[in-house]
């Protein structure tokens, strides 16, 4: 019985004689590859879609933040609160304060419509009214071109995703917003978090434009820490002069994101297993044709005692290398056209448009390798049984 050095050897020997033919065989092996190469770049760069929209919603959220909306609403577009009731939000235990007072922003959500730059068409993007403590409950919020808009005018400042993505949101330019013209006054970014994506203005002003009265449809807040979260939960689902939904910012846009990204992955991995299985069959010829062309050599290498385990797994090795051959081509590629490619789609929660950079994270390549090495071996499997079993006479016989 061969010992497990010499075992090796052979595994060494058969393996090395394979990879050095692969040029004799390149039609094939290039085709493999290329396919491989496809589903994993397919793989890597759907799922990029989902990751980025879904890093956009964490950068938006921070555990020392909560946003209260009416009890049973799960986005503002069904919240609603009146003055009194932001009142004793902004008031409860647990809210940071700062010279001006409580830390909290009473605000109001509506969507407008706005053409996109890259097609022309129309799509539904944010505007957003605040208080002046809005700056101060979101994290990274800073200008990057002009300034904040002024308290109790008609003027906006936009998110820098925004600005890239729909027309007419230039400093300088103006939107039309209801029955009055609003002159764009700064851009600012987030962090890369969902304000980005938003126009805001003065709430003031924005509910006499919209006619809400003295109406609002959350309140964000930012505590004194995080773990005052729970007890600032508890003073305001207990008052009985309010009925309210209390939630941290990451948690709330963590399910904001939930709906796309799972509609996403589960797109990318039916496309992607669609053609892994044409990959598959194209890994399976390759290795079928591998052993057909070296039939006598493996028969050869049988009558001088090497092992059957031995030709199977040099073979599957074999498989291997081209899969991963392709599978970081496919990575490569995908990381390159990908990676930090803006683009909005639609939050299906609030209906609006989200700004966001798809996202190649090393997790997703880690999957596309993992992928392309199971093609290869699944690929690989039949074809090196086969060989392995081929009758030596037999072998020895065939031209």
């Amino acid at each position: 019985m061969a010992g497990p050095l010499n075992w090796f050897a052979q595994v060494l020997a058969i393996t090395k004689f394979g990879l050095m033919s692969m040029p004799q065989r390149r039609g094939a092996v290039t085709a493999t590859v290329f396919g491989i190469a496809g589903v994993v770049g397919v793989l890597v760069g759907v799922l990029s879609i989902a990751a980025g929209f879904r890093r956009a919603m964490d950068a938006s959220g921070s555990p020392d933040a909560a946003i209260v909306l009416r009890s049973g609403a799960d986005s503002e577009m069904v919240s609603g609160f009146g003055r009194e009731e932001t009142r004793l939000i902004a008031d409860a235990p647990g809210v940071a304060r700062n010279r001006q007072g409580p830390l909290a922003s009473a605000e109001l959500f509506v969507i407008i419509n706005l053409p996109k730059r890259s097609t022309g068409t129309d799509a539904n993007v944010p505007l957003r009214g605040v208080e002046g403590a809005a700056v101060e409950v979101r994290d990274h919020l800073k200008f990057v071109e002009g300034r904040m808009f002024e308290w109790g005018k008609n003027e906006v400042a936009v998110g820098v995703g925004a600005a890239r993505e729909f027309a007419g949101l230039e400093v300088g330019s103006t939107i039309k917003v209801g029955r009055e013209s609003w002159p764009v006054v700064g851009i600012f970014s987030s962090g890369g978090g969902v304000a980005e994506s938003e126009v805001w203005t003065d709430a003031k002003v924005l509910q006499a434009a919209y006619n809400r009265g003295d109406s609002f449809q959350s309140v964000y807040v930012r505590l004194n820490s995080p773990g005052a979260f729970q007890g600032f939960k508890d003073a305001l689902t207990a008052n009985p002069r309010l009925t309210v939904k209390v939630i941290r910012q990451s948690d709330y846009y963590a399910e904001q994101s939930t709906t796309l990204t799972r509609l996403i992955t589960t797109l990318g991995v039916l496309i992607a297993g669609l053609m892994a299985i044409g990959a598959v069959f194209g890994a399976l010829n390759t290795m079928y044709s591998a052993v057909a062309a070296r039939t006598r050599e493996i028969a050869t290498l049988r009558a001088l005692g090497f092992g059957g385990g031995a030709v199977v797994v040099a073979l599957m090795i074999e498989s291997l290398v081209l899969a991963l051959l392709g599978g970081a081509l496919g990575a490569v590629v995908a990381y390159v056209a990908f990676d930090n490619f803006r683009a909005a789609t639609m939050n299906w929660q609030s209906f609006s448009q989200v700004t966001f950079a798809f996202a190649v994270t090393p997790q997703l390549l880690g999957q596309g390798v993992i992928w392309a090495s199971a093609i290869g071996l699944v690929g690989g499997l039949l074809p090196a049984i086969r060989a392995a079993r081929l009758p030596i006479a037999t072998a020895l016989r065939e031209l």
